[in-house]
């Protein structure tokens, strides 16, 4: 491990943190691999319900790659067959909620797309400066922004490369909650607990449907919806949740 990537645990929480932050935390191929095995990791981990991922510092979320390993790469089939980190992102089952404070740019914007939840700080930018540099992005950032806030908006980050600042990504929808930065962690913290504590194969559950009706017909969602809801009804968690709303009281999920 490059001690690039921090994970650490309270509770059901589990904080991942890019630890780069003198290079506002930009992502080498060594860092996104120990990503990766950190995050399969936490999937492994029934103990873990919901995670953060965070950047270290008080100047980024994550710059994306560094630009200064990207000519490493032997071939351009090379650089197209590397390590996604933003499909590292996805690939989690478990909920996800950035924390992004100060700048998430490039890769890191797509990092932050691929979330379930973001909440931002005062200080958070956002943009997609790849256009500036001759290239665009290539995690999904176009279908991601354009799904998020529009294809206009995601339009104009694209084309300009130009950022937004964290008011305008709350206007647009780009993240759910504007918090001052002191209290970016703490509040990412808390909502992650709330989603802990909800019984976690549902929660698993209600994220695999909602990143599937993405890309589904309508009439195929619903399906796909009220065939997860067969399996989630089917759970022990969903025996023990109609037993606590019949005695009025908290419900004790095991995510059985």
């Amino acid at each position: 491990m490059s001690g690039r990537i921090r994970c650490e645990t309270q509770g059901p929480v589990a904080v991942v943190t890019l630890d780069r932050p003198e290079k506002l935390n930009a992502l080498t191929p060594k860092m996104a691999d120990e990503l990766r095995r950190t995050l399969a990791g936490l999937d492994a981990d029934a103990a873990v319900r919901a995670v953060v991922l965070a950047g270290a510092g008080e100047r980024a979320f994550c710059a994306g790659s560094d630009i200064a390993g990207l000519d490493a790469y032997e071939t351009p089939w090379a650089f197209r067959n590397r390590l996604d980190y933003g499909d590292v992102v996805r690939e989690l089952r478990t909920p996800l909620i950035a924390a992004v404070g100060g700048h998430a740019l490039g890769g890191g914007l797509e990092l932050a797309l691929s979330c379930d939840i973001r909440i931002a700080g005062e200080s958070a930018r956002f943009a997609a400066p790849e256009i500036k540099l001759g290239w665009i992005g290539g995690s999904g950032q176009a279908a991601l922004l354009a799904h998020s806030i529009g294809a206009s908006n995601a339009a104009l980050m694209l084309l300009t490369g130009d950022p937004i600042d964290a008011a305008q990504a709350l206007a647009w929808g780009l993240v759910s909650r504007v918090v001052p930065d002191a209290e970016l962690l703490p509040e990412a913290v808390a909502l992650a607990g709330r989603i802990a504590a909800r019984a976690p194969i549902a929660a698993q559950t209600a994220k695999a449907n909602l990143r599937a009706a993405h890309s589904m017909p309508l009439q195929q969602a619903i399906q796909y919806e009220r065939d997860l809801q067969t399996v989630c009804f089917a759970t022990e968690d969903a025996a023990e949740g109609r037993a606590a709303f019949a005695e009025r009281r908290e419900p004790r999920f095991t995510g059985r």
